[in-house]
């Protein structure tokens, strides 16, 4: 045996406990009954020592000194294994804990809240939460930003002054673009009944189309949708609206973009540091390119315009131009999850600027409510009506996922850039599309991005796949041309 193989052995153990706390995840958030959460938080607590305990082995300290990689995966996994040690040795396990039993609280206390409108509800949990997540940027910042060190568990590298930089730079193009959409005339509102076991069907199938693996995943309902796992076991949550079925389809068709890339790692990456995805921003790349680029698209809408008019027994929108255009139609909304591709990234936008000022103490969650309805009324245009459109809409505060908003806009650059590179190298997908057959995207996504797991950094696997640097301009042109056609701008 030699150092490196203990190492290996050692992490894969952890790689396998981490992917069964995952799962009592997807559990709590899919069928796990309502009076269970105590009793879940206890569980979540006790599984996130244990994961600690490992992850601040002194052995694994002796293992690295002594480790003598060879080959390029093998140097990356004691890189990426070597960076995991030192951050969580920085962590006590009491704080490490007590964050797991809290957020698997507040995740059910926000729920509630957000059932009932009532921040009041909420707002002190999140204050409690608030203050770990301080005291944990405090351990990993080493003296720096304390935004930075949360940001670098969602994307290794990134800076909040260069997200903030990037997003200023696309801001006035996407509000210049946003005003034109919206002074011009609008298409028309998809109405009607949705079944809800129909919707179902037609996002199975939708899921299908876009080549998801029954046999190493499934599709449950949730109340935000997200997908959890790898390796063999990733698994997808939607939601229905009877009287939107877009919700449904298309969250579907996004969850299974994440779920796509975590299935299609290199299977030699199993139970290794590589065998998942390698950041945040990477794997919205995924999620959006699948959901807009490819299924907003028009090729591939025509196919869905067909399936739910057999579906749904007609529709009030008898023509696959129209509904083309129907499903990508521009409006004022609240909800980031249902915006249109023109406003999504002001959505993230917005959410990006509050977390840094909450966790660097310049907004108290007492004044999160009040900050967030002034900035919407400033960004959109129109108040927010009630909380659950407003500050209580979004899960991730609740589980202490700060650092993860801004990754949902950087997907979207990233996804600009590779959509240019894959319409370049299949110039033809436009045909599979129609037919509803995504195949030609998902195998150039699997062979230039999804396989290589963790084995390159988000900026070297990105750019090595689009052939140029990471730039803003590929997703802006991408859509002032789609939506300037679609509006007649």
């Amino acid at each position: 045996m030699t150092a490196l193989t203990d190492l290996l052995a050692f992490q894969r153990q952890t790689e396998a406990l981490s992917s069964v706390a995952e799962r009592l995840g997807w559990d709590q958030e899919t069928v796990m009954p309502r009076g269970a959460a105590e009793q879940r938080a206890e569980e979540m607590g006790a599984m996130e020592e244990v994961l600690h305990d490992r992850r601040t082995d002194p052995r694994i300290g002796e293992w690295l000194d002594a480790a003598d990689p060879q080959s390029p995966a093998d140097r990356r996994a004691v890189a990426l294994i070597a960076r995991d040690y030192a951050r969580s040795s920085r962590i006590p396990a009491r704080l490490a804990s007590e964050l797991a039993r809290l957020t698997s609280l507040a995740q059910g206390i926000w729920a509630e809240a957000r059932a009932k409108d009532a921040p009041a509800d909420f707002l002190p949990t999140l204050d409690q939460v608030l203050m770990l997540k301080r005291e944990e940027a405090a351990c990993l910042a080493d003296g720096g930003d304390l935004y930075d060190a949360l940001l670098e568990d969602y994307e290794p590298g990134m800076s909040g002054a260069r997200l903030a930089t990037l997003f200023d730079a696309m801001r006035p193009r996407l509000v210049a673009l946003r005003d034109d959409v919206l002074g011009a005339d609008q298409p028309q509102a998809l109405k009607g009944h949705f079944p809800q076991e129909t919707q179902l069907r037609l996002a199975r199938a939708c899921a299908t189309a876009f080549g998801y693996d029954w046999t190493r995943g499934r599709m449950d309902l949730a109340v935000h949708p997200f997908s959890s796992g790898r390796w063999q076991d990733s698994r997808i949550t939607t939601r229905v609206v009877e009287t939107d079925p877009f919700n449904c389809l298309y969250s579907t068709i996004h969850e299974v973009g994440h779920s796509s890339y975590e299935l299609g790692i290199d299977p030699d990456y199993a139970f290794t540091p590589l065998g998942r995805g390698v950041s945040m921003g990477v794997h919205e790349s995924q999620s959006r390119i699948y959901e807009n680029q490819l299924g907003r698209g028009r090729a591939f809408t025509g196919w869905l315009f067909e399936r739910m008019s057999e579906a749904f027994d007609g529709l009030n929108i008898t023509d696959p131009d129209a509904f083309y255009a129907t499903v990508n139609r521009v409006t004022p909304g609240y909800i980031r999850t249902e915006s249109d591709e023109v406003q999504y990234n002001l959505h993230v936008m917005l959410r990006f600027d509050l977390e840094r000022d909450l966790i660097s103490g310049r907004l108290d969650t007492q004044d999160l409510e009040a900050a967030w309805n002034a900035r919407f009324l400033k960004d959109f245009g129109v108040a927010v009506d009630r909380p659950a459109n407003g500050v209580l809409q979004d899960v991730h505060w609740s589980v202490g996922l700060f650092g993860y908003f801004p990754t949902y806009a950087l997907g979207n650059v990233y996804a600009g850039c590779l959509n240019q590179a894959l319409r370049g190298a299949v110039p033809d997908l436009d045909a599979s599309l129609a037919q509803g057959d995504a195949t030609p995207a998902t195998e150039w996504l699997r062979e230039n991005v999804q396989r290589h797991g963790g084995l390159m950094t988000p900026t070297e696997v990105i750019e090595t796949a689009a052939g140029q640097p990471i730039g803003p301009d590929p997703l802006l042109d991408y859509l002032e041309q789609k939506f300037g056609r679609i509006y007649g701008l």
